[in-house]
């Protein structure tokens, strides 16, 4: 069979389990689960891949990782990795679907949380298992071998726990066949339908930071008597505003505080108070320096109201690198599924998704899928479309996706690993494309 004609295939069988995957988004979207918890949703996961004969599925990976291994009956040495993340946050639905979720985990570290799928991985989940199901169907003409990795902990396991992409790999997930390719789509505010890259970083540099910051408990008649945690916090609050000041301005960075913990009641000058925050930088070479400079301010600023404070850098995530070679190989599969005019070239960001740890290992890339009511201004810039239901952004409580754009994303990654078990998608060994340094980590230079 030619490969246009299989291409046909792929898309006709995507039409066929297209309902199934909207009904299997609407159950996970009703029954989330955070980090490290994704018991249930592992469960259905499991039990879909063997339904459908694979030749393994491996269950229990760092915690509920689920990994299934499709060897294609056409031979061939190629291994691409499709991989779906699986948890939820901790953030209230308020999407106003039927199938909203009224999910709340009493159990989980630092709650109750309200629970609810509003980054999309629900989504990514469903259209993975019908990718599946549909190179499943062909598996007598594939020319290699295709693993679905479903991922728990994507959004950060609580910190006292392991978890996500590393733990993944450090478990062996893929010591056996190991990927020649990895590829991974995530849902975003654009057009229904549309598939947006970006050559070079397409996400940033990521670390979750802790500050403790530490006085002397007293009453709060007698400050006097004690030491109060709260002046310094202030001061180190008011200082994160002016770090991005002292590194390069050409390179985006930022420091969020998040969360304010402190132990105490009203009339008691508390002993700690910890600050809870991430730390993004759009190159990751930037890292290091935000780092130290935040440690500096923290401690100095603690210091000079007779505190202390202790700063942790946490769950490090490295950018996810699309490399020109792998984008440029990409391309024409994009076109093919989804036309040319909506294949289009983003700006980064500075979200984070730790799948960057299987594509910088195994090389791929990592592209956006438009699921809500928008078209592009003149700028290339996502608007709202009149009457439709408004652009919302991942992870707030509004956030939503469109059933019927699930489909596209089934016949992306179908045409991705068939494409790339064929050899059509394969990066070009020549290390300079398109202005970008394979490897290199930083996007081109360019002025603003």
């Amino acid at each position: 069979m030619d490969s246009e004609a299989i291409h046909r295939e792929l898309d006709d069988r995507a039409g066929e389990v297209a309902d199934q995957v909207v009904a299997w988004r609407r159950h996970l979207h009703r029954h989330p689960e955070l980090s490290n918890r994704e018991v249930n949703t592992a469960r259905l996961v499991a039990e879909q891949l063997r339904a459908l004969g694979l030749d393994e599925v491996r269950t229990g990976i760092a915690g509920h990782g689920v990994v299934g291994v499709l060897r294609g009956a056409a031979g061939g040495e190629r291994v691409v990795a499709l991989r779906a993340d699986m948890d939820a946050l901790p953030v209230q639905d308020l999407c106003g679907t039927d199938f909203a979720s009224q999910v709340v985990d009493a159990d989980y570290p630092g709650g109750p949380f309200p629970v609810s799928h509003a980054c999309g991985h629900d989504c990514h989940t469903a259209m993975l298992l019908g990718a599946a199901t549909v190179l499943a169907g062909v598996r007598d003409r594939l020319p290699g071998t295709v693993l679905f990795v479903f991922q728990p902990a994507e959004e950060g396991p609580p910190v006292t726990e392991e978890g996500g992409a590393r733990a993944m790999v450090e478990a062996g997930a893929f010591a056996g066949p190991v990927p020649t390719m990895a590829f991974g789509l995530h849902v975003t505010p654009h057009p229904q339908g549309y598939v947006g890259y970006r050559i070079g970083n397409q996400y940033g540099a990521s670390a979750l930071v802790r500050i403790v910051v530490t006085g002397k408990q007293t009453h709060g008649s007698t400050p006097w008597q004690g030491i109060d945690p709260m002046p310094a916090v202030g001061a180190v609050l008011t200082g994160i505003g002016q770090l991005y000041r002292q590194v390069s301005a050409f390179d985006a960075v930022t420091v969020s505080i998040g969360h304010v913990e402190d132990v105490g009641r009203f009339n008691i000058v508390g002993q700690t108070v910890t600050l809870w925050g991430t730390v993004r930088c759009a190159v990751e070479s930037d890292m290091t320096e935000v780092q130290r400079r935040l440690t500096t301010l923290a401690e100095h600023s603690a210091a000079a109201y007779g505190a202390t404070a202790t700063v942790e850098y946490l769950q490090p995530v490295p950018p996810v690198h699309n490399s020109a070679p792998w984008v440029a190989a990409a391309l024409p599969t994009f076109r093919r599924v989804v036309g040319e005019e909506r294949v289009v070239e983003t700006g980064g960001t500075l979200g984070y998704d730790d799948v960057s740890e299987f594509v910088s290992r195994f090389g791929g890339l990592y592209v956006m899928l438009g699921v809500q009511d928008a078209t592009l201004d003149a700028s290339g810039q996502p608007v709202p479309l009149p009457d439709g239901r408004g652009l919302v952004t991942n992870h707030n409580p509004h956030f939503y996706a469109d059933d019927d754009t699930l489909v596209t994303g089934v016949r992306l990654h179908a045409h991705v690993a068939y494409d790339h078990l064929t050899g059509a998608l394969v990066a070009s060994a020549e290390p300079w494309t398109a202005g970008v340094r394979a490897g290199s980590g930083r996007p081109p230079s360019r002025k603003r």
